[in-house]
């Protein structure tokens, strides 16, 4: 570890396609660690509303910069963190990840279909099917996840209970 990393106050970061379970697998890190939990689409959501709203009346571009912010002051606060699907889009906020631990937390597509059914997820909408969407949506992003990610776990068969103590165990291992 740098001592720069080593100075900053201790932060896991979490990536990986819509459904994988990075906000219900982060709660439960942070919960173990006592750490702080930031899920960076609620906190874009607290500031500047529902992220269905702003996609459909600001466009995913302004959704983005202010995902990139978002990211930014989470990153700096530390904790363990839950990043929007497509944060890792942005090459500024890839640059940053590189900085802290990063875990992808992967889900197969049978897994994920109950997952994403119902939601609100702006990215899912459309004439093409959820799953199908889901699946391209995946493809596109996967290298970018692959780019930045320091470990790995598959959420598709465990319970998040059971991957939490893996991401727990691989972060204690780290230090």
């Amino acid at each position: 570890m740098s001592s720069a990393e080593s100075a900053a106050p201790e932060t896991l970061v979490l990536v990986g396609p819509m459904g994988a379970g990075k906000t219900s697998i982060g709660r439960r890190v942070a919960r173990s660690t006592g750490l702080r939990f930031v899920d960076t689409d609620k906190a874009i959501a607290r500031e500047h509303g529902p992220i269905a709203a702003i996609f459909a009346e600001h466009g995913e571009a302004r959704f983005r910069e202010w995902e990139r912010q978002s990211v930014a002051e989470a990153v700096a606060g530390g904790g363990v963190i839950s990043l929007g699907g497509g944060a890792v889009l942005d090459e500024a906020t890839r640059q940053l990840l590189r900085t802290v631990p990063v875990v992808m937390l992967i889900v197969s597509a049978e897994a994920v279909t109950e997952r994403i059914a119902g939601t609100d997820r702006p990215l899912l909408h459309g004439e093409e099917d959820p799953l199908q969407r889901w699946k391209r949506i995946f493809a596109e992003r996967r290298a970018l996840y692959e780019e930045v990610a320091d470990a790995r776990f598959d959420t598709s068969r465990v319970p998040m209970s059971r991957v939490a103590d893996q991401v727990v165990e691989w972060m204690r291992g780290r230090a």
